[in-house]
């Protein structure tokens, strides 16, 4: 039986990010650089004024004030997207709005604010902006400059760069086709709902949960359907979803029961045990190995059992094959408004919600029950409370870790305990 932190690092170190392909840059958004992005414009062009007013030269306009103001000659209006027809030489401005190009000679763009808003001239009457407003070509990227370096997550902001200085396409790990496969006689998919209504069947709510999970992490899922109790049909399952899947998942049939053949059915598709359970709770029943050559992860059955051993093992996992440095969720401190109580044995992560606190630690309360077919918990919670051994019956306000989930989570490059 491992601990989870060498689990998961076994897991990850029998996996690399999938080969880079090319792609329209208004696809690869929430995909991974597989190789530097060089700009091809320069950033400003040309140099630009930073807001609408008046360009002109800071010797000018230097000593303008309400009291003493300086009136100029303006030449013309310059509008974005047109471009000055002359220099400006003293006692002149041009008119100009944000983002046109200032002509050859101004140093300064005075605000409009500041003026008297004339066409023909215009009075300044504060000497604020002299010298100031002007942006300068290349002062954000220049041509040929490596924008973005491999490794990188294009997210809007970065896409909207990488636009900017005229890279159509890019070079990005593509997302990994993720395999699901379930198993279980009491089972039914959703569309079969009334059998479950009825009290004859189960939803399959693995199914979903973990297409959901897979979708989040960034890869693309593939639900192969509910495997019979039988070897024989698992593992032809198994052999389907090794043609052409970057991972795959299964879950239920990894306990000792009479009825759990996953260990058997991954041997007869070919593939290989690594090891089997963790020092966990949920989650203790994790099986992993091989189809093949592609990397397989025996999730629990419990709905609970199967997200949580998702979120700490498979969504690494995940994000390792899309090309991502940090693939652990992380956790935080926090501090527990009730006592906390587990058997003990092994690490606990119980069903939490954490709530922020001004100037403290968040605090951290159970969402509800704990048995791993608990789901509501889980549901209404936003974290996993990490209870180690040693801290099996804790008072309230004792500070413990807990990995959030969802939205606020963040990843690292380390296991989260």
């Amino acid at each position: 039986m491992r601990t989870a932190a060498d689990a998961s690092a076994r897991l990850l170190e029998r996996v690399a990010p999938l080969a880079g392909v090319t792609l329209p840059l208004a696809e690869a958004h929430g995909l991974v650089l597989a190789a530097p992005a060089i700009g091809t414009i320069t950033l400003p062009p040309w140099p630009n004024a930073a807001m609408d007013g008046y360009a002109a030269r800071a010797a000018d306009v230097d000593r303008a004030t309400a009291e003493a103001p300086v009136t100029l000659d303006v030449t013309e209006t310059i509008a974005a997207g047109t471009f000055p027809t002359r220099a400006l030489g003293p006692g002149l401005a041009a008119r100009i709005m944000t983002g046109a190009p200032v002509p050859e000679g101004a140093d300064t763009v005075i605000r409009v604010e500041d003026t008297d808003a004339g066409i023909a001239r215009v009075t300044i009457r504060d000497a604020r902006d002299a010298g100031r407003n002007v942006r300068a070509a290349g002062e954000d990227v220049h041509a040929g400059e490596t924008l973005l370096a491999a490794g990188a997550w294009l997210g809007g902001a970065q896409v909207g760069l990488l636009a900017a200085a005229g890279v159509p396409q890019v070079v990005v790990h593509r997302r990994p086709r993720v395999a699901i496969v379930t198993s279980g006689d009491e089972l039914v998919p959703l569309a079969q709902v009334d059998e479950a209504r009825a009290g004859r069947r189960l939803v399959s709510s693995n199914s979903l949960a973990l297409a959901a999970l897979v979708r989040e992490a960034g890869g693309e899922p593939r639900d192969l359907g509910i495997a019979a109790d039988d070897p024989q049909a698992l593992a032809e399952r198994l052999r389907d979803a090794a043609r052409d899947a970057d991972l795959i998942l299964t879950t239920a049939g990894v306990s000792v029961g009479a009825f759990d053949y996953t260990r058997e059915a991954v041997e007869a598709a070919g593939g290989e045990i690594d090891f089997w359970k963790v020092r966990l709770r949920p989650g203790a029943m994790l099986g992993a190995g091989r189809v093949g050559t592609v990397p397989w992860l025996g999730l629990p059955g419990n709905p609970v059992s199967a997200i949580v051993t998702f979120e700490l093992f498979a969504h690494p996992l995940v994000r390792r094959l899309l090309g991502h440095a940090h693939c652990h969720p992380q956790s935080v401190l926090c501090e527990t408004a009730e006592p906390v109580r587990t058997a003990g044995g092994a690490t606990y992560l119980l069903r939490a919600r954490l709530v922020p606190r001004p100037g403290a630690l968040p605090l951290a309360s159970l969402s509800g029950a704990q048995g791993s077919h608990v789901q509501s918990a889980l549901a209404r919670g936003n974290a996993l409370l990490v209870v180690p051994p040693e801290a099996s019956n804790s008072p309230v306000g004792v500070m413990l870790r807990a990995i959030p989930l969802g939205e606020s989570r963040a990843f690292g490059p380390e296991f989260p305990f």
